[in-house]
């Protein structure tokens, strides 16, 4: 494959770990991001304006890419004029391989909307790969942190259902992997997960050793944790998925631990635990 590969998302966890992983092995990257975002380019990485609500954004986006890294930004949530016409405007374009970020279960799950991207991509894209990642490590840095930090808790409707928690960046190594040679992962979709399950009052139990104070799972109930989102401005499109999602645990949605992400690592899953002790900083409280 010649040429750069297009990331949507390049700023976000997902998008991030797969700019670094790609130009760790070499791979151009064109760094799909706002308009007003177009400063200060890391060498290897073009900038380049994507807007996936303005569709005259994607065919300069696309034009020349090797292929595209896909994912849904949580803002998305009709992905027919979004995320499936970017992908017909990368097939058009010449685009050789698309790989999509999505969700465990999404190829059943007729609920979420990745559901809808993977099925776009099986009739209209003639190669493809979907990772089917579980529940982020980075989230405790991003959805729950505010709960952790101002609260000291973790509030989720999750029950006691266990967790096999995968490590961002090992998705962003899976997806350069695929791109460095598309061919044996052409038409596959993979479950990633990491090495390990394990509950909240186990993560919790993790936080309070590496922060040297209690953290506490508080299990929410879906009404609250629906109203506990709203309360945090977040789009009822938004709220509606992450609820759904994480009810899901209770059911043991995400509880298998799939040995394919260190397969195709050809190493062990980061685990947790290892993320919260290397990032102990983001959850510690400010110097009054």
């Amino acid at each position: 494959m010649r040429g750069p590969v297009l990331v949507v998302g390049a700023g976000g966890n997902v998008g991030g770990a797969t700019v670094r992983a790609l130009r760790q092995r070499g791979i151009p990257v064109r760094a799909g991001v706002r308009a007003h975002a177009l400063l200060d380019p890391e060498p290897g990485v073009e900038p380049v304006g994507l807007d996936l609500f303005r569709p005259e954004t994607f065919g300069p986006a696309v034009e020349g890419a090797r292929g595209v890294f896909l994912l849904r930004p949580p803002p998305v949530a009709r992905v027919g004029p979004t995320l499936n016409a970017l992908t017909d405007a990368a097939v058009s374009a010449g685009v050789e391989h698309v790989v999509f970020s999505s969700v465990a279960g999404a190829d059943t799950n007729r609920v979420v909307p990745h559901h809808r991207v993977e099925t776009h991509l099986r009739d209209h894209v003639p190669s493809w790969t979907v990772l089917r990642p579980g529940f982020f490590a980075q989230n405790l840095a991003d959805a729950y942190r505010r709960d952790i930090v101002e609260d000291d808790r973790i509030n989720l409707p999750a029950g006691q259902g266990r967790v096999a928690f995968i490590d961002t960046r090992d998705i962003g190594d899976v997806a350069a992997c695929v791109f460095v040679d598309p061919g044996p992962h052409r038409g596959r979709g993979y479950t990633l997960t990491g090495p390990l399950a394990v509950t909240f009052d186990e993560v919790a139990a993790i936080l309070t050793r590496v922060l040297g104070r209690t953290i506490r799972y508080q299990p929410a109930s879906v009404l609250g944790y629906a109203r506990h989102l709203r309360g945090q401005h977040l789009p009822l499109a938004q709220v509606a998925v992450q609820t759904v999602l994480h009810t899901g645990l209770r059911r043991g949605d995400a509880e298998r631990v799939d040995p394919t992400l260190g397969r195709l690592l050809g190493k062990p899953p980061r685990t947790v635990e290892a993320y919260v002790a290397e990032h102990a900083a983001t959850w510690m409280r400010p110097t009054p």
